[in-house]
C-alpha cells in the first residue's frame, strides 16, 4: 500500500508544477506567434520589457485564481476542519504572490506603454506621469486590492469572512477587465461584461483545483475527497459555460469577422477555442466515472484521479498561457477612438443609435452579457427546482413558474434591449428602464417565490460546510438581511434611494461607467423585490405588518413617486448637462423636454404598479378574513360560540347588577 499511496503525494506535485510549466511555455509560444516579443517601431521599451509583459500577465492570473481557489473552498466546499484552515493558508500565499506580481506588471506595462527601458536613466518622471493616468491608478488599485487580500485572508477563519474576501477579489477582477483590449468597435461595454466574466470564469475554474492538489499533497481530504471534488465538478460545469460564452464575445468584439481569423490575434483565439473544447472533453471524461472510483479505497484508482487532474491542470495552464499573449497582441478591430467621431461617440463611447419609435422598442438591441447571462441562469436553476420538486411528488405552482419566466424575459428585454439602447442617450428611456426594474419586474419574481422554492428543492448539507441552502439560510436569518427586509425600511429604501440616486452623483456613475450602470440595476432590482416581498410576498424575510399598515406604506410611497415625478416635470435645471445635452442629437425632444418627459413616466408608470400591489393586498386581505371568519365558524360547529356565551352572560349580569 505504501508504494501504491506514494504517486497519490507526488503526482499534484507534479500537476501543479505543470500547471505553471505549460502556462509559460504556451506564453511564451502564443507570444511569437502573435509578434508580442517583437520590437516596437515607436518608443521599444526593450526584449525584457517584452517577455516580462505577458509572463507577468500569466503568473497574475494563476496567483489570482488560486487565490480564488483557497477562498471559495473555504467558503463553500470544505467543512470546518483542518482542511479549510489549510486552504486558506494557501490563499492567503497566493494572494502575496499576487501581490509581488502585481506590483512587478506596474513597471513593466509602465515600460511599455511609455517605452522606457527598467534600469535606465531616471525613470521616475515618467512613473509618476503613469500613474496620473487612468491605466496607472487601475494597476495601483489593483496592488492596493491584492495587498489588502493578502493580509485579510491570514486574519479571517470563517466561511463568511471568505465570501467578504470573494468580493473584494471581484473588484480586482473588474478592474482588471478594464485594463484589456476592451475600447475597439464601439464595443466598450460589451467587451468589459465578457472581459469580468472570462476572468472571474477561469479563476472559479482553475483555482479550486489547484487548492483541491495542494490539499492533498499536506494530507488532507482523506475521508472528504469525493464529496468534495463532486461539488467542484458542479461549479466547473457553470464555469466552462461562462468561460466558452464570454470567451466567444470577446473574441468577436476584438476580431470582427470571420476573414480576421486569418491574422495572428485570430490564430491565437482559434488556438483557444481547441484548448477550451479539449479541455472540456477531458473533464467530462474525469468526471465520468469519478464518483465510483474516489469511493473506493484502493491507492491505485485514487492515482487514476491524480493523473487526470494532472492533464487537466496542463490544459489550464495552456490555456492561460494563450490567454495571456492575446493580451498582449493587438486585435484586428483597433483600439483607437475613431478618426472623426460624432458628438454621441465622444461623450458615451458609443455610435447614437436610430431615432426612436414605438418599433425600436422591440428592434434595437444592445446585449449585456453579463446580465443575459444572469437571465438564462437563472430561468435554468429556476426550472431544474420546479422539476427537481416534482419529481419526488411535491408540488409546486405552474403560476409561480410561469411569473418567473415572464420576469426573466422583462430583465432581458430592459438590460438588453430598447430601454437599454435608448436609456444611455434619453432620460426618458432612462426612465423606463428604471422604473421596469424597480417597480414591475419585481412584483413577477416576488410572486414566484424563488427563496421558498429554493430552500424545499435544494439539499441540506450534514458535514458542516456551507452550500447554497446554508449561506441562503444565512443571508434571510442574518441581522443586515432582516434590516434590509423589514417593511418599514424596505419602503424608505424604496423611496428614498431614487432621490438620493438622482440628486446626487450616483446618476453620473451609472451612466459614465460601466459598473455604475450595474451596480443600478442591482439595487434598484433588489430594492423593488424587498419591497414587495414585505407586501404580497410568501418568502421568508421580512415581519410582515397587517394589511392596513401595508395599504398605508403603499400609498405613501405612491405619493413619493407623485411627487419625484411633479419635481421632474415641472424642473427647468438639466440633469448631467455636460451628459444628454451634448449628445448632437437629430432627432427627438431637446433634452429638457425629453427630461420633463421622464418624470410624466416616472409618475404614470410608478403609479400603475402601485395599483396592482395595492389590488393585491385588498385582495389578500378579504381572504384572510374569510379564512378567519371559516376558522371561526368551523369551531363554533366543534366546540360551540363560547366567545358570544361569555359575551351574553357578561350582559345578563349587568342587567341582573341594574
Amino acid at each position: 500500500m505504501a508504494r501504491l499511496s506514494h504517486p497519490s503525494v507526488r503526482t499534484p506535485v507534479w500537476g501543479v508544477a505543470s500547471l505553471v510549466l505549460v502556462a509559460l511555455l504556451a506564453t511564451l509560444a502564443a507570444g511569437i506567434v502573435g509578434g508580442v516579443f517583437e520590437a516596437s517601431a515607436i518608443a521599444d521599451a526593450g526584449a525584457t520589457v517584452r517577455v516580462l509583459l505577458p509572463v507577468t500577465g500569466v503568473l497574475g492570473n494563476l496567483a489570482i485564481a488560486t487565490t480564488v481557489g483557497g477562498l471559495l473552498a473555504a467558503a463553500f466546499l470544505l467543512p470546518a476542519d483542518k482542511d479549510r484552515s489549510r486552504a486558506l493558508t494557501t490563499a492567503a500565499v497566493a494572494a502575496g504572490a499576487w501581490t509581488l506580481v502585481a506590483l512587478m506588471d506596474v513597471f513593466v506595462v509602465f515600460a511599455d506603454v511609455l517605452g522606457a527601458r527598467l534600469g535606465e536613466g531616471d525613470v521616475g518622471e515618467l512613473l509618476g506621469s503613469f500613474m496620473r493616468l487612468p491605466l496607472g491608478r487601475v494597476l495601483a488599485a489593483v496592488v492596493v486590492v491584492a495587498a489588502v487580500v493578502t493580509v485579510l485572508t491570514l486574519l479571517v477563519e470563517t466561511p463568511t469572512g471568505s465570501a467578504w474576501l470573494l468580493g473584494l477579489v471581484a473588484v480586482a477582477l473588474a478592474l482588471v477587465s478594464l485594463t484589456g483590449h476592451t475600447s475597439g468597435a464601439d464595443n466598450h461595454r460589451v467587451a468589459v461584461s465578457a472581459m469580468f466574466l472570462h476572468l472571474a470564469g477561469a479563476a472559479v475554474w482553475l483555482g479550486p483545483l489547484v487548492v483541491l492538489a495542494v490539499l492533498r499533497v499536506r494530507g488532507g481530504l482523506t475521508a472528504t475527497l469525493p464529496v468534495v471534488v463532486a461539488r467542484y465538478s458542479r461549479v466547473a460545469l457553470w464555469c466552462y459555460v461562462v468561460v466558452g460564452v464570454s470567451g466567444l464575445v470577446s473574441a468577436w468584439v476584438r476580431v470582427g469577422s470571420l476573414d480576421a481569423l486569418g491574422t495572428a490575434y485570430g490564430a491565437l483565439v482559434l488556438a483557444k477555442v481547441v484548448l477550451l473544447v479539449l479541455l472540456g472533453a477531458l473533464g467530462w471524461a474525469h468526471r465520468r466515472g469519478l464518483s465510483r472510483r474516489l469511493a473506493s479505497a484502493d491507492g491505485q484508482q485514487r492515482w487514476v484521479f491524480w493523473r487526470l487532474a494532472a492533464v487537466e491542470l496542463a490544459a489550464m495552464g495552456a490555456v492561460s498561457g494563450v490567454a495571456a499573449a492575446l493580451a498582449g497582441t493587438s486585435p484586428p478591430v483597433p483600439d483607437e477612438a475613431p478618426a472623426a467621431p460624432t458628438p454621441a461617440q465622444v461623450v458615451t463611447g458609443e455610435p447614437l443609435p436610430p431615432e426612436q419609435t414605438g418599433a425600436t422598442w422591440f428592434t434595437e438591441w444592445r446585449p449585456d452579457v453579463l446580465m443575459l447571462l444572469v437571465v438564462v441562469a437563472g430561468v435554468l436553476v429556476y426550472v431544474r427546482w420546479h422539476l427537481r420538486l416534482r419529481a419526488r411528488g411535491d408540488r409546486w405552482s405552474g403560476g409561480r413558474t410561469a411569473s418567473w419566466l415572464v420576469g426573466m424575459a422583462i430583465l432581458a428585454w430592459v438590460t438588453s434591449g430598447g430601454p437599454a439602447v435608448y436609456g444611455h442617450v434619453l432620460f426618458s428611456a432612462h426612465m423606463v428602464q428604471h422604473m421596469v426594474l424597480a417597480m414591475v419586474i419585481p412584483i413577477f419574481l416576488v410572486m414566484a417565490a424563488p427563496v421558498t422554492l429554493a430552500l424545499r428543492a435544494l439539499p441540506a448539507r450534514k458535514d458542516g460546510s456551507r452550500g447554497p441552502r446554508e449561506w441562503l439560510l444565512v443571508l434571510v436569518h442574518s441581522r443586515w438581511g432582516r434590516f434590509f427586509a423589514h417593511p418599514g425600511v424596505a419602503a424608505a429604501n424604496f423611496a428614498g434611494s431614487m432621490m438620493v440616486f438622482y440628486y446626487s452623483g450616483l446618476f453620473e456613475l451609472s451612466l459614465t461607467t460601466h459598473v455604475g450602470h450595474l451596480a443600478m440595476i442591482a439595487h434598484f432590482s433588489l430594492a423593488g423585490y424587498l419591497f414587495a416581498n414585505a407586501l404580497i410576498g410568501i418568502d421568508p424575510g421580512p415581519q410582515r405588518p397587517g394589511y392596513p399598515q401595508r395599504l398605508l406604506l403603499l400609498f405613501a410611497t405612491m405619493a413619493f413617486h407623485a411627487f419625484f415625478g411633479v419635481t421632474l416635470v415641472t424642473s427647468e435645471s438639466l440633469m448631467v448637462a455636460d451628459w444628454f445635452g451634448l449628445l448632437g442629437r437629430p432627432w427627438g425632444d431637446s433634452a429638457i423636454v425629453d427630461q420633463q418627459l421622464g418624470g410624466s413616466i416616472a409618475w404614470g408608470i410608478g403609479e400603475i404598479p402601485t395599483m396592482l400591489l395595492a389590488i393585491v393586498v385588498a385582495v389578500r386581505w378579504a381572504k384572510d378574513d374569510e379564512r378567519t371568519a371559516t376558522r371561526r365558524d368551523r369551531r363554533v360547529e366543534r366546540s360551540g360560540d363560547t366567545e358570544l356565551d361569555d359575551y351574553n352572560a357578561m350582559l345578563a349580569r349587568l342587567a341582573e347588577r341594574d
